[in-house]
């Protein structure tokens, strides 16, 4: 299904439930250019179905890098790791933020998800400093 045939009540549903937040780097959509994506969180081409359960708000910047993937490589062993899925886990499980606002992860599955999403990029880093100066992050 693409994102023009995905009905607009689901669309709505999957970004009121998000609070109009990438449910991956917590990035609001609020004063963002571009229009988070609906990510399918199971892919479609392994069996994912396009309902609310298997939907995701995520920014382009998690979009697109994380694609159809549901795994990726936890950086501190090298061993595959599931990638964080916003609807089995509490993403406080996973992740933490610093002082600095750098997001780390803290099982296998954060760490692979940020080192995967790229989360802590200098410039993704600045935009979560204005969102915190602006009372929108964390």
């Amino acid at each position: 299904m693409s994102r023009d045939s995905m009905p607009a009540a689901l669309e709505r549903r999957v970004r009121e439930r998000a609070a109009d937040r990438c449910e991956y780097c917590r990035l609001s959509q609020i004063g963002q250019e571009a229009t988070f994506h609906i990510d399918h969180i199971q892919p479609r081409h392994e069996g994912g179905l396009t309902t609310l359960e298997n939907l995701a708000l995520a920014c382009v910047s998690c979009s697109l890098r994380k694609g159809a993937r549901t795994h990726g490589a936890d950086p501190t062993t090298g061993a595959p790791a599931y990638l964080f899925h916003p609807r089995w886990a509490r993403w406080e499980d996973h992740f933490e933020v610093t002082d600095e606002l750098l997001i780390v992860g803290k099982t296998p599955t954060g760490r692979a998800t940020v080192a995967l999403l790229r989360m802590n990029r200098p410039l993704v880093v600045e935009i979560r400093r204005e969102e915190a100066l602006r009372g929108r992050f964390p």
